[in-house]
């Protein structure tokens, strides 16, 4: 049924894209600071998490080679559970373009596979990277997610009327169209300032700038100034999918595993008569549930 549009208050979802070296870890926690409350960040760039500790109080979780899609997804729904107000992913292109990430497991699989078909590795994955993404614009965390910028070098004039080579930023290490699914994409420059490439809120239209603690309260500002959040149909269902994805991927691919797993937690309820309590005891218990399998993966049990 139709409804009068209404902005309501919502949770950020920003990307900061940029080459190395342009600020992308210090902008994000910049920024996490003036949304408030407390912050996480998932560290895939060799302990440089820890690097910015003098500046506010936040909590890291390291994670290294493989890198893989459960990885983010094990502490991201860790981070809900431990109730943080902002996650800080730096960075998201280790998922696509990392050890173990989404281009290695392709790679893996269209040279596992009899007829070399990449095609039909890329059926297999993708559902994996989806269910990332999904887990990224369902979560009751503000989340700001870094990405590595491609990069060129181009001949340009500085201020003197000299021509000199600078790095550039192209186009994020991630696949293709992954900014539809944030409400702002900044693009740092190795001048650590930001040019928009997307911007739903409206609140930066045509500006150059750095990233400052008054960013993340000019943005914390508009997330709170529409009406209360109420879950509609189409968030509980994403919900659901996404926890029931997670269950199968537990048990690889057995349906009768995860439904059996589900059922335990839910008192043997359909899906469509789960409750909010229900869907917040599945997301504990499949979180717990993946970091032991990890823990035991990797020790090879």
């Amino acid at each position: 049924m139709f409804r009068k549009a209404e902005r309501r208050k919502a949770k950020l979802r920003l990307a900061i894209t940029g080459p190395a070296g342009s600020g992308k870890t210090y902008g994000a926690l910049t920024l996490a600071q003036g949304l408030g409350g407390r912050i996480a960040m998932i560290d895939t760039e060799n302990g440089s998490g820890d690097l910015y500790a003098n500046m506010c109080d936040y909590d890291v979780e390291t994670l290294t080679a493989p890198y893989s899609v459960q990885k983010y997804l094990s502490a991201i729904y860790e981070a809900e559970k431990e109730g943080y107000d902002v996650l800080i992913i730096d960075s998201l292109s280790h998922a696509w373009s990392g050890e173990g990430g989404i281009l290695d497991v392709h790679n893996q699989l269209t040279e596992q596979s009899k007829s070399g078909n990449s095609y039909a590795a890329w059926g297999k994955i993708m559902p994996m990277h989806t269910r990332l993404l999904e887990a990224i614009t369902a979560s009751r965390c503000h989340i700001i997610a870094t990405m590595r910028s491609k990069t060129d070098y181009a001949q340009t004039l500085n201020e003197r009327g000299r021509t000199e080579i600078r790095k550039v930023g192209l186009a994020p290490v991630q696949r293709d169209g992954v900014d539809y699914e944030f409400t702002v994409v900044f693009d740092l420059g190795m001048d650590h300032k930001v040019t928009i490439s997307k911007d739903r809120t409206g609140l930066f239209d045509s500006q150059v700038f750095p990233i400052t603690q008054e960013t993340g309260k000019i943005l914390s500002n508009w997330l709170n100034s529409g009406a209360e959040a109420v879950p509609n149909a189409q968030d509980i269902r994403n919900t659901i999918n996404r926890l029931y994805y997670g269950y199968m991927e537990l048990f690889d691919q057995d349906a009768n595993a995860a439904q059996s797993a589900m059922q335990a937690i839910t008192g043997g309820k359909a899906s469509r008569e789960w409750t909010q309590e229900d869907m917040k005891n599945l997301a504990e218990d499949l979180t717990l549930r993946t970091q032991k399998k990890g823990i035991m993966d990797s020790n090879g049990i």
